[in-house]
């Protein structure tokens, strides 16, 4: 985890913790910030891939996850001067458990709904962490293998 960097990442971690909106706010408080977005990515009750309701997703992380998960931060921020605080939980979460939060602050809104965007997206796509999905009748699949 980190804690505080001069390149603007506050707080950067994989957890199998609950993860808290409120802590994430917390890290990325700044006289300088006149803009705060946040980002609550939520397990939800369906896929369009399911036969049924989905009830839960079991989030599985590559060791050198945290790693990839800073420099994604870091790479986001760039010169912007924005400060970021992102987790993904790990473990099995169920619906409405929040799988990914971030909270970025900076001077103006555009910078600070930019670099989140491009937070979540470089997660999606780079980050390795992957889900496994349960539907209520116990079907499985893992979804999101190979990036």
């Amino acid at each position: 985890m980190t804690q505080t960097d001069a390149d603007g990442l506050r707080l950067a971690r994989i957890s199998a913790e609950r993860l808290d909106l409120e802590t994430h706010l917390a890290a990325v408080d700044d006289a300088s910030a006149g803009a705060v977005t946040t980002f609550v990515g939520r397990v939800r009750d369906h896929d369009p891939d399911a036969s049924g309701a989905v009830v839960a997703l079991e989030y599985t992380a590559h060791p050198e996850a945290e790693q990839i998960l800073r420099r994604i931060a870091r790479d986001a921020i760039g010169s912007s001067g924005a400060i970021v605080a992102v987790s993904h939980r790990i473990g099995r979460l169920s619906v409405g458990d929040a799988a990914v939060v971030i909270a970025v602050a900076s001077s103006h809104r555009a910078e600070a709904y930019e670099v989140s965007r491009t937070v979540i997206e470089a997660i999606k796509a780079e980050l390795p962490v992957w889900k496994r999905q349960v539907e209520a009748d116990g079907t499985t699949a893992w979804k999101g293998l190979g990036g």
